[in-house]
């Protein structure tokens, strides 16, 4: 008995993973040559899939005592506060340069095409708490590398990241040490 619930819940993961895959959009050659774009504007507009991400999420994260979820701007406010509300953990934007008028600590990093920054209100996190950095998508890590350096500097634990797409060329499971969970490899 207990063998074929087991395997109701594998199969009901597995077609939950499945419509969040078949739902996003893969845009070749954007935003430039020889880059796949994955699109989750088309899982937005499938209630089913967007709603079978936050529910997979929601169900990782319910009971590791979370205190915060950090979205990255812009997709990765999309899913973060949803989560957070779910799970009783307060939300913690995690803002692109200048588009906060008050107090921030701020982290640049690399990307392929150049350089970025990352900003979080001061006192948004307080010394100890446990946060999950939350993104829509992780390539070779450096947006996420630089969101952990940033909450940790505050004094937060990041216990983990999650993204919805994980991309196989990069084959990417931890980003300084913290484990990242993907929710879909998509074809390339």
């Amino acid at each position: 008995m207990a063998e074929e619930q087991s395997k109701e819940i594998v199969r009901e993961v597995d077609s939950r993973r499945l419509a969040i895959s078949a739902s996003v959009r893969v845009i070749p050659h954007f935003p430039k040559p020889g880059i796949m774009f994955n699109d989750i504007t088309t899982m937005l507009l499938c209630p089913g899939a967007f709603q079978a991400a936050i529910d997979l999420f929601v169900e990782r994260y319910h009971c590791m005592h979370v205190s915060a979820i950090a979205g990255i701007e812009a997709r990765g406010f999309m899913f973060a506060p949803s989560v957070a509300l779910q799970i009783g953990a307060k939300f913690i934007p995690l803002w692109k340069p200048n588009r906060f008028p008050g107090e921030v600590i701020s982290e640049r990093y690399e990307l392929e095409y150049g350089t970025d920054c990352l900003e979080m209100c001061v006192g948004a996190v307080q010394p100890g708490e446990r946060v999950v950095i939350m993104d829509d998508l992780v390539a070779t890590g450096g947006t996420l590398s630089a969101a952990i350096l940033l909450v940790e500097r505050a004094g937060a634990d990041v216990i983990e990241c999650a993204c919805v797409i994980g991309l196989p060329k990069f084959k990417v499971s931890t980003v300084q040490g913290k484990p990242v969970f993907i929710l879909i490899d998509p074809v390339s």
